[in-house]
């Protein structure tokens, strides 16, 4: 049963299921992230692992630079090993099953972690093998979010995947600022600990779910992958074959499997010139390294340490500050991206999140924020407008793209390609931002406040505008030697004149259809409901417009 449509396209609750069950991957990705901040602050926590001047004395001890960078960026390796492991699993296991197994994987890197007692080394394992769960879940999630998806609301439904780890960074600060006078190892092994509640919710909640009908369709079951395919858009397994446009979109995927059988999907594939398979791979890659280098992950690894620097008496407290502003604005995301697309929020986000990072470095440099409050605030202030301009663009867009920018035959393995190139900059900035500051303090932010620049011309010139179509068009425009990145806003499938006329025509003939299929009791029912009358009118004749 559908509960609303969007375009004329019929969207069904278990769509919206899908997207914040499998979301939760997401989630896992955003608590692991976020814990560590406040965690390498925690007093246990610094007497067990820290370097003391004086034994049980916390006031003397810090971590060095090279034990800090570790623990907080051994997560980041085992996330870029995972998401290369990941796709060949979630092609060989299915979307589903290979986040199930994903989820046993973070949670053994869980177990690691709290059973640590005064060996930093050990503590930092365990963040290796969480991240190769959480690795590999970032692979998985969004491809399997795309590719159940109805092509109409995707981009909000991929997009959940990035509001769920701005989330779960959020849950993270507030779970911290209230296990932190906990008195012994309690108040960071209840942080860590709370961990193997998500990956629970995900790997039993997934299995209620559909899988991909796009992976059951490359496994030659596509009487299984239309019946997903129906699961997803609200609409019963009997009148699968009645609707049009689910006749439509199966049979575009039947036609993409048959074309790419005898296509080879390996490795080596994802960096053939042919089809423009190369392009896309290295375009992917770079988008997800420009989202590390918007410098995002500056303020959510090391926040509460930048805030401490800057004078605030409780960092903690501007780490939820800022954790609050990530997820709200997320929800905005979600908005921009279907309603303008993916170029046009992502080349004005990168000018947005470079102006905010100028003013950030400019003020750090000019003046002490540790003795002058004015400049403390300032700072604060344009993390904030830095980390909403982030959340409403470059968060949710680069994932959104991930699943919809790659043919069938090599999406998994070029999603693990453009996703580990994300954990491989991750890795880079967590382990030597310590080192960078220390010697270049706030001047830091105009090194990522030059990358966003360079990222909004880079998304001009090389992105191809990909809403509103459906995978399998998708792959089309990338091959359509007409089309170009900076008029692909308008480009649409053989048949419509624009994207305009595809929305179009697709919202007016899911509306023929009602017309033609709605009981005219169930018609009238619906007119009464609309102007308030108590009446119902006469049924349509058969030919008659509504």
């Amino acid at each position: 049963m559908a509960l609303f449509y969007v375009q004329g396209v019929p969207i069904g609750y278990m769509a919206i299921m899908l997207a914040m069950i499998a979301s939760m991957g997401g989630f896992i990705f955003g608590y692991d992230t976020g814990q560590i901040s406040d965690i390498l602050l925690m007093d246990d926590f610094l007497l067990r692992f820290a370097q003391c001047g004086v034994p049980g004395d916390v006031a003397t001890c810090h971590f060095s630079r090279v034990r800090e960078g570790l623990i907080v960026s051994l997560l980041s390796i085992g996330t870029l090993f995972g998401a290369l492991v990941g796709a060949p699993t979630a092609d060989f296991l299915g979307r589903r099953r290979a986040m199930q197994l994903e989820c046993l994987v973070f949670c053994a890197g869980v177990i690691v972690q709290i059973t640590s007692k005064s060996e930093w080394a050990q503590f930092s394992v365990g963040r290796l093998i969480a991240g190769l769960g959480v690795g590999a879940l970032s692979a998985a999630v969004p491809m399997y979010q795309a590719e159940t998806a109805p092509p109409q609301i995707r981009g909000a439904m991929t997009a959940t995947y990035q509001l769920f780890i701005t989330l779960g960074i959020l849950v993270a600060y507030c779970i911290s600022i209230g296990t932190r006078h906990m008195s012994g190892s309690g108040s960071w092994r209840m942080v860590v600990g709370l961990g193997f509640i998500w990956p629970a919710i995900l790997a039993i909640g997934i299995q209620f779910m559909p899988e991909s009908p796009r992976w059951l369709a490359s496994r030659g079951d596509l009487e299984k992958a239309q019946r997903a395919l129906a699961v997803a858009r609200g609409i019963k397994a009997s009148e699968a074959d009645a609707n049009y446009h689910l006749r439509r979109e199966a049979e575009g995927i039947r036609a993409s499997i048959e074309h790419e059988r005898n296509v080879r999907g390996g490795w080596l594939d994802c960096f053939r010139v042919e089809n423009k398979t190369l392009y896309r791979t290295l375009l992917g890659m770079s988008l997800q390294s420009l989202q590390q280098l918007t410098g995002a992950n500056y303020f959510f690894y090391y926040g509460a340490t930048i805030f401490t620097s800057v004078g605030i008496s409780d960092s903690f407290v501007t780490q939820i500050i800022l954790g609050s502003v990530n997820f709200v604005c997320t929800f905005g995301g979600l908005y921009v991206m279907e309603k303008f697309g993916r170029r046009i929020p992502l080349i004005l986000g990168g000018l947005w999140q470079s102006a905010w990072l100028l003013v950030f470095a400019i003020a750090g440099t000019a003046k002490d924020p540790s003795t002058d409050k004015t400049i403390g605030n300032l700072m604060i202030v344009s993390a904030c407008m830095f980390i909403w301009g982030f959340a409403t663009t470059w968060a949710p867009g680069i994932w959104i793209l991930i699943g919809e920018t790659f043919p069938t035959r090599t999406r998994a393995k070029q999603g693990a390609l453009s996703t580990a190139s994300n954990w491989m900059w991750n890795f880079l900035i967590a382990f030597f931002t310590p080192f960078i500051t220390s010697d270049i303090h706030y001047k830091y932010g105009f090194i990522f406040a030059s990358c966003n620049l360079f990222a909004s011309v880079f998304v001009f010139l090389f992105l191809y505008e990909s809403s509103n179509l459906s995978l399998e068009a998708v792959d089309q425009m990338y091959n359509d030697p007409n089309c170009k990145p900076w008029n692909s806003s308008t480009w649409a499938p053989p048949g419509y004149d624009n994207r305009r006329d595809l929305i179009e025509k697709t919202r007016a003939e899911q509306a023929h259809r009602d017309d033609r299929e709605e009981a005219p009791i169930e018609k009238a029912a619906r007119r009464s409901s609309a102007t308030g009358s108590a009446t119902f009118d006469e049924p349509a004749a058969p030919n008659e417009k509504v």
